[in-house]
């Protein structure tokens, strides 16, 4: 028997066949029920509420963790859903994206989503959480779930498996309400510590603790400029008529994707000549900076950004930010010893500054050249002057920092924000995070222009993500203008290349509920011929073939 001090942060119990993972952990740490969100046995994930049928030792996942703050998130989500619908049975409910690590919806009913109707629908979830109802998982076929959800009124839903290849899925049930979720719920309500649902915009915030601390509700921080983008994107998709992955896939069906490809790139065509025309109108800038995360298509946006500003008479000079590492023996190193190249301080900044000053004064200067081999800056007569009408493009995730250019050029920067921000939700409850939709672009460029598989990227996918926390998401509201380069319809496009490569990744990996995860959601989409996809895309970044470069 597992005393009370059992600790979650290294959890190990051994496999019990023929009993539910819920009635193993009673037996072995009953006090510890509320705090365990999956469970884990050789390499899958397992819900609470299944049976265990092979031996090996259970790893108990808790909320405090990356994947169990996902579950904790969907479940309350499930509980507001429930909640609005015994109070407003006719509304219907759309999860649209996450701001300031809290997600954002809108309510739609005869009369618009009040403070009065924010209070009754809290009160409402916390006699749900209170009641501590068994969320139940019903494996259902395809018809029987269509039909449920054609009771409910839920299109959405019903576009989503109609064009689907799935046979058999899973729903959940709370008291007599089903609904359908890409991935995995708590066992109950009760496990919910706390949450918050505040008025925005013309919807709602719902809240969630972070995953260092259940008890706490962080206070939420607007986020202007992506708010803003969201809203632009919203309008893109009212304009192509697609909110969601069942639209999407009746137009492929339907062979109306040519449409829907033009107007979508013609979308990021516009946005593209706007931003080129917002730096035309600030007559004193000289250098354009462009960051964004990983797998966000920075080159293929400066690209075009550049035949933009040509078209208004300017003279894009691209500058790369790589040739200004510093010496490798100069470089900072991390906590574990290893050269920490996502750090600011791993450029030459005084080298940086001094020749951009130089530049803007119209002194032609000589640029180093970074050798990646030896790890040093080498000097090869790679001499650089700014005409009067010209404008140098630095693109780099230091970008937005605003410690890499000296307070004295101020005045001739123009900060551009760029990321795959998503486009359209599984459908409305189901939201597609935009970390999914960079992860699958890097699987397929990695394997296709960089020999990696999908194991290695997915692998690698956490240090990217930290690097990304610290040196770029926290600067994204200094941009000037932000450009979000999700394509609607890629996700089909990418479809066959990542299903290649993660259906090579072996049970035995550390990635592989990972793997499993990411096949059932690109699963959804209905493959599109790469045929249709313009040379000058984004897209093409990943995929090859573009009129930009080769790879």
């Amino acid at each position: 028997m597992i005393n009370k001090d059992f600790n979650l942060k290294d959890p190990s119990v051994k496999a019990k066949k023929g009993i539910t993972f819920y009635n193993l952990i009673l037996s072995n740490c009953k006090d510890k029920i509320k705090e365990v969100a999956i469970c884990k046995l050789n390499g899958r994930y397992y819900e609470l509420t299944e049976t265990i049928k092979e031996d090996g030792n259970v790893e108990l996942i808790g909320f405090d963790t990356e994947e169990g703050i996902k579950i904790y998130t969907r479940t309350l989500q499930f509980i507001f859903i429930k909640a609005v619908l015994d109070l407003f049975p006719n509304s219907e409910i759309t999860i649209q994206h996450s701001i300031s690590k809290s997600i954002y919806g809108e309510v739609h009913k005869e009369e618009s989503l009040s403070p009065e109707d924010i209070n009754n629908i809290k009160k409402r979830m916390k006699e749900i959480i209170d009641k501590d109802i068994l969320i139940k998982k019903v494996k259902t076929s395809k018809d029987d779930a269509i039909k449920i959800f054609k009771n409910y009124k839920m299109e959405d839903k019903v576009k989503l498996f109609e064009y689907s290849d799935i046979d058999d899925l899973n729903l959940y049930k709370l008291e007599e309400r089903y609904d359908y979720f890409y991935g995995s719920m708590a066992y109950s309500t009760g496990v919910i510590k706390t949450f918050d649902l505040i008025n925005y915009e013309s919807g709602f915030i719902l809240q969630n603790p972070k995953k260092e601390n259940l008890n706490v509700i962080p206070k939420f921080k607007e986020q202007k400029s992506l708010t803003k983008i969201f809203i632009e994107t919203e309008r893109w998709l009212n304009i192509l008529g697609i909110g969601e992955v069942g639209t999407l896939n009746e137009k492929v069906i339907n062979n109306e994707l040519q449409s829907v490809i033009m107007v979508s790139e013609a979308l990021h065509e516009k946005k593209i000549a706007n931003i080129a025309d917002e730096v035309l109108k600030h007559k004193d800038v000289k250098i354009i900076l462009i960051a964004g995360p990983s797998s966000s298509g920075k080159t293929t946006f400066a690209n075009r950004l550049s035949v933009q500003l040509r078209v208004n008479g300017l003279i894009p000079i691209p500058l790369s930010l790589d040739n200004y590492f510093l010496n490798r023996e100069e470089t900072p190193k991390d906590e574990n010893g290893n050269y920490d190249y996502e750090s600011i301080n791993a450029l030459d900044l005084k080298l940086l500054n001094y020749d951009l000053e130089k530049l803007m004064t119209g002194v032609e200067v000589e640029l180093p050249i970074y050798n990646f081999k030896t790890g040093e800056k080498e000097w090869k007569d790679y001499r650089v002057k700014v005409p009067h009408n010209g404008v140098l493009i630095l693109e780099g995730i230091h970008g937005l920092n605003p410690n890499l250019i000296s307070k004295k050029l101020n005045n001739n920067i123009f900060k551009i924000y760029i990321s795959a921000l998503t486009q359209l939700n599984i459908d409305n409850h189901n939201r597609i995070s935009t970390t999914d939709s960079r992860k699958v672009r890097r699987i397929v460029r990695d394997s296709l222009s960089r020999g990696y598989g999908a194991e290695d990227t997915l692998k690698m996918w956490p240090a990217i993500k930290k690097g990304e926390s610290e040196n770029i998401f926290i600067y994204q509201e200094e941009a000037d203008v932000t450009f979000n380069s999700t394509l609607v319809y890629e996700l089909g496009v990418l479809k066959p290349y990542a299903l290649r490569e993660l259906e090579k990744v072996k049970s035995e990996s550390p990635v592989y509920s990972e793997a499993i995860r990411l096949k059932a959601f690109l699963n959804f989409f209905k493959e599109i011929d790469i045929d249709e996809v313009p040379k000058n895309s984004i897209l093409r970044e990943f995929i090859g073939g573009s009129c930009f470069y080769e790879y």
